[in-house]
């Protein structure tokens, strides 16, 4: 029977998770895929966790290269967070011909190339099914199951927090600071939430996304990223009386001409979205590909057991000798003329304007002179201000730019509440 020896870097919720599973599973791993794995060290600078977790302090190395100077380890799984030290010691775990398995989204998007170069002189394995979707394998979907497709369009959830906080602003009609409180308070929200709430999670994982589905590395650095900090009760109100819900979508889509549109940013979505029913801390990944069309998965994005499963079942494929199935090595990585940052959507603008004569002209003629055209308009009823919301057709980023920008010099415009993107 196959063996293999795992270390495992960081025993917090993740780490130990996975360490918890492997245990477990241990005995219905080798009758299930004729393989041992065994969790051989584990490196963590807080001995506590390491028993927390049901580990034995007998585990605990005092350092990443007593680890990879062991030759029982075969494969290090990485579970610390942050990109340093862990890109480091994965550096030094690869070149000591260690496979590795992480969930660090940040680090990888960021340091892939360079795992990719420290790995090539000992043939060790990179794998990473847990950085994007939690449980969710959506990596080996999209590496091995859809191999005869060129993948068109990527829609996603792919962060907890923020689809938690827009569902309980949707149910529960709060703003998103009463919600971001109380799911800091619950356990959902990180005491610094910046990371999600404006995007960068999402954006890491749109980066690994994007670069399997089209073959070409796409940097963090240039995916268009815009958060939610400024949804408001409002906006979740009227999306809903126009038949739309709101979500913080990571979307990728590849152009004809090569060019790709890589953004996260929140949306209108239409209530008959597969995506709208995407509810709570769950997660789901909407792709189209040329030959099977549409499909989607849906789960858990994060916590100790569902991204544990991602993990474990990476060991296995790495223990098993089994790789995923590239694309490509993704040499060559997109630049920002590769990027298409004037992309084009439908948008929801939200003003207070006075309530006088003209005033609805006066917008429809900036509108006009931007060529931006009106789907839909909505003015309710006021004393002296009124709200106005106005649906366009397809038009470019730039236009609607130039158009909000010169809506808001009105005299007769109080304010511009809120400009948000709308999907179909």
């Amino acid at each position: 029977m196959k063996r293999a020896g795992v270390a495992i870097l960081g025993m917090g919720v993740v780490g130990g998770g996975t360490y918890k599973i492997l245990k477990e599973r241990r005995q219905a791993i080798m009758d299930e895929y004729g393989v041992d794995v065994e969790v051989v060290a584990v490196l963590d600078k807080v001995p506590s966790r390491v028993t927390d977790a049901g580990a034995d302090l007998s585990l605990l190395a005092s350092s990443i290269d007593e680890i990879a100077a062991n030759d029982n380890v075969d494969i290090v799984v990485e579970c610390m967070g942050g990109v340093e030290p862990a890109k480091s010691f994965l550096i030094k775990a690869l070149a000591a011909g260690k496979s590795i398995v992480t969930s660090n989204k940040e680090m990888f998007a960021k340091s892939w190339p360079e795992l990719e170069a420290a790995a090539a002189p000992t043939g060790a394995g990179l794998y990473y099914e847990a950085t994007t979707g939690g449980g969710m394998p959506i990596i080996r979907v999209m590496t091995a199951a859809m191999q005869a497709n060129r993948i068109l369009e990527i829609k996603a959830i792919i962060n907890g927090t923020t689809n938690y906080i827009l569902t309980r602003m949707a149910q529960e009609g709060l703003d998103y600071g009463e919600i971001l409180k109380d799911a800091q308070a619950l356990g959902y929200a990180e005491a610094n939430p910046v990371a999600d709430v404006e995007g960068y999670d999402s954006s890491y994982k749109l980066s690994i996304l994007a670069s399997l589905a089209f073959n070409k590395r796409v940097p963090v650095d240039l995916i268009f990223r815009e958060g939610i900090t400024h949804i408001t009760s409002t906006d979740i109100a009227l999306a809903d009386k126009l038949g739309y819900v709101i979500k913080l979508l990571a979307i990728a889509k590849n152009g004809a001409d090569g060019k790709i549109e890589a953004r996260v940013h929140p949306v209108f979505l239409p209530k008959d979205h597969p995506l709208a029913s995407v509810n709570g801390s769950f997660n789901g990944v909407f792709l189209v590909g040329d030959a099977v069309g549409d499909i989607m998965l849906y789960g858990r994005g994060a916590g100790d057991l569902p991204t544990g499963s991602a993990i474990v079942s990476d060991i296995v494929y790495c223990a098993r000798q089994i790789e995923h199935a590239r694309y490509g090595e993704m040499n060559n990585s997109m630049t920002e003329k590769d990027i298409i940052s004037d992309f084009s959507s439908r948008y929801y603008l939200r003003l207070n304007v006075h309530d006088v004569p003209g005033v609805v002209a006066d917008i429809a003629n900036v509108f006009k002179k931007h060529k931006v055209s009106i789907a839909q308009m909505r003015q309710d009823e006021g004393k002296e201000v009124i709200p106005i919301v106005f649906i366009t057709h397809l038009t470019t980023e730039k236009a609607m730019t130039k158009s909000v920008e010169e809506i808001s010099r009105l005299s007769n415009v109080i304010s511009v509440e809120n400009v948000i993107r709308v999907e179909r």
